[in-house]
């Protein structure tokens, strides 16, 4: 009896003992288990980027909960220069315009990018937005014209849309062949102008402006109505490159007074990490997580499509884990 409760008592402790060890295997890969990577990792990035971006951090954190992420949104050029000009500590920059990176960054905060989104422009509004039963992607730069219309842009100098959206109305002038239609559109009694692109949605769901122009990402993640503008005008597409390419802005540059001239292309969205960060393994995991799978998967659910392969200007330069997302 004693031999066959001792056998009983070795199987018992045998069995727990492998319980115990498959429920450590497999939480090592649940959300919430403790990594090696700690601390801050501060993130500066577009206003278009604020939702993808939560998201994104969210599900790092589940892998990585002991890496507090904080994040600020801007106009893509206001958010460099936090770096650049005011010198905040930052790991990782999301521009809604990768050439602002070498532009602005270039060669002393940075020396490489990585481009990994799109876009494209369109015209949002709301329900109480005047004429929201008549606009389409045909007249809309004439009911923009109407009187007691408002609508809305970032500002050129400090967000990427702000000058998309002048490119846009260049853009239209010869689409449409209607003469002197940037002119009217930009010196129109309705035009009103904000720092970024999303301070342009409160206005809008308050009613105090009837349009707005954003990205296609900003109306689907806020339930907002949309005209959807012609491919030759709206900057989405490769194969326009050389149209888009006949409008041109003038806006600020590196150093106070400067100007740059920004021409019309595909909208693509860039990504870098400061140079002089440094907790470096903090932003290469954040950007790898981006860049993987899951951080794909979620730009794309944000009507943000993923640039795959992405596109790196040199990719010597470009960190090791992050080179196989190159061609």
């Amino acid at each position: 009896m004693k031999k066959k409760t001792s056998a009983m008592l070795k199987i018992t402790s045998l069995f727990l003992g492998l319980l115990l060890l498959v429920s450590l295997v497999a939480a090592c890969g649940q959300p919430g288990t403790r990594t090696g990577l700690s601390g801050k990792l501060q993130i500066f990035h577009a206003g278009s980027l604020t939702m993808p971006f939560a998201q994104v951090s969210d599900a790092f954190n589940e892998l990585h909960p002991d890496v507090e992420i904080l994040a600020e949104g801007a106009g893509s050029a206001t958010t460099i220069r936090k770096v650049t000009e005011l010198h905040k500590e930052c790991g990782v920059i999301g521009s809604a315009d990768y050439t602002l990176i070498p532009e602005l960054m270039f060669p002393d905060y940075a020396d490489w990018y990585l481009i990994f989104a799109s876009n494209q422009m369109c015209i949002v509004y709301t329900e109480k937005s005047q004429f929201a039963d008549e606009i389409n992607s045909d007249n809309w730069y004439e009911i923009l014209q109407r009187d007691g219309i408002t609508y809305g842009r970032s500002d050129p100098d400090q967000d990427p849309c702000g000058y998309r959206t002048l490119l846009v109305w260049q853009l239209a002038e010869k689409h449409y062949s209607v003469p002197g239609l940037y002119d009217s559109l930009y010196n129109g009694p309705g035009d009103l102008m904000r720092p970024k692109e999303t301070d342009l949605l409160a206005l809008l769901e308050s009613g105090d402006l009837d349009y707005a122009f954003e990205y296609t990402s900003l109306a689907a993640q806020h339930n907002l109505k949309s005209v959807k503008l012609p491919t030759e005008i709206n900057l989405s597409d490769e194969n326009f490159k050389d149209f888009y390419g006949q409008a041109e802005v003038e806006i600020a540059g590196k150093e106070p007074g400067e100007k740059i001239i920004v021409k019309g292309k595909p909208i693509v969205y860039g990504v870098t990490i400061p140079s002089n960060f440094e907790r470096m393994e903090l932003a290469l995991a954040w950007v790898d997580f981006l860049l993987g799978p899951d951080g794909v998967s979620i730009m794309e659910a944000n009507g943000q499509p993923a640039v795959i392969p992405a596109i790196t200007n040199d990719e010597s330069k470009l960190p090791e884990p992050l080179r196989k997302y190159v061609k």
